[in-house]
């Protein structure tokens, strides 16, 4: 049973179909059990700092019930987005109800999109990548995966880092410089690897080519099937997706720096380099990312054997309920600036 725990990840695309078939201020449901239920109820629940024992670890480890739980998310996650497209089409222009499925697509683009994309794109298997790949393409967000693993995960807690944001910078300055400066980087990451590799950088073995090419794709074949309305609806579904994982690395880093040693180098990423939250609902519907701290340590460790450490740096609050308190930063900096060693 520990282990399908996690299927409670998929209490949120049951939501959204619901969102699909209501009208109204019924179709923000999914919003509302996200942002507001899941952050009350985590203020009474207490943190889990509890870890695997050396047994378990490698039980754990070596069980594919956690990765299959992460495959089921890829055709839940397209076939809800089909779905969206048809009843999108049906629904009047910018009325409550079209906002209100816009905005649970986009969540859903957030958190299977985006969130479990990221899990399977640091697997070692091409196949997961894969899938990890098609899961942020349901987000206009495939450039991701080039940036972050091989430019966040180097440059994290520094300047030069697009996902990491500075102390007293405003949520809503970090969601600009934090997209484009990552698509930048990405280019620049895929480019330079052709140059080592000895190929041009129009090749197609350089991912960002063919991501562009599938994004322009997937717009494309949306555009001609449906209509206006349903291509702008899927752009900004896309564009909530994107703004809710800039909103979480915002606060997966705020205001955390690694010191640079005599040789003029950053020292190497240790845990209290991640702001970490052991709130369980957060766990849960995030697949363990709150244990970030442990993450940006051992990138490759599998997200259910992440562990909870005395020197990560603690949220007061889970991920939902900090992406909501971010949302106003002069209250989100009197609360996390004190908790920032100098």
């Amino acid at each position: 049973m520990k282990r399908l725990k996690y299927l409670f990840v998929f209490i949120l695309p049951l939501g959204v179909y619901f969102s699909f078939n209501r009208h109204g201020l019924s179709t923000f449901g999914p919003v509302f059990f996200a942002f507001i239920f899941i952050p009350l109820i985590e203020l009474f629940l207490r943190p889990d700092k509890r870890n695997l024992d050396q047994d378990s670890l490698q039980k754990e480890k070596n069980s594919k019930v956690y990765d299959w739980i992460l495959y089921l998310a890829v055709p839940i996650q397209l076939l809800m987005l089909i779905s969206f497209l048809f009843v999108i089409e049906l629904t009047p222009f910018m009325s409550v109800s079209f906002i209100g499925k816009v905005f649970s697509m986009g969540l859903l683009c957030g958190v299977l999109g985006i969130n479990i994309g990221h899990e399977l794109g640091h697997r070692s298997s091409r196949m997961e990548q894969f899938l990890g790949e098609i899961l942020l393409l349901t987000s206009l967000n495939t450039h991701f995966l080039p940036y972050h693993n091989e430019g966040h995960h180097r440059e994290v807690a520094t300047p030069s880092d697009a996902a990491t944001a500075k102390k007293d910078q405003w949520l809503y300055s970090f969601w600009i410089t934090s997209h484009f400066k990552s698509y930048v980087k990405a280019w620049k990451i895929e480019n330079n690897r052709m140059r080592r590799n000895g190929k041009s950088i129009f090749s197609l073995s350089n991912k960002m080519i063919v991501y562009s090419i599938a994004n322009v794709a997937v717009l494309s074949t949306i555009y001609f099937l449906f209509d206006l309305k349903v291509f702008l609806a899927f752009i900004l579904a896309a564009v909530i997706g994107i703004l809710l994982l800039g909103t979480v690395d915002y606060i997966e880093h705020y205001g955390l720096l690694r010191k640079l040693n005599a040789s003029g180098r950053y020292e190497r990423v240790q845990h209290r380099h991640s702001w970490n939250s052991d709130h369980q609902l957060g766990r849960l519907m995030l697949f363990n990312l709150s244990r970030h701290s442990d993450h940006h340590y051992k990138a490759s460790k599998k997200y259910q054997l992440l562990e909870s450490l005395p020197e990560s740096p603690q949220m007061p609050t889970g991920y939902p309920g900090m992406m909501m308190l971010a949302t106003i930063p002069p209250l989100f900096f009197w609360i996390m600036n004190k908790k920032i060693k100098s």
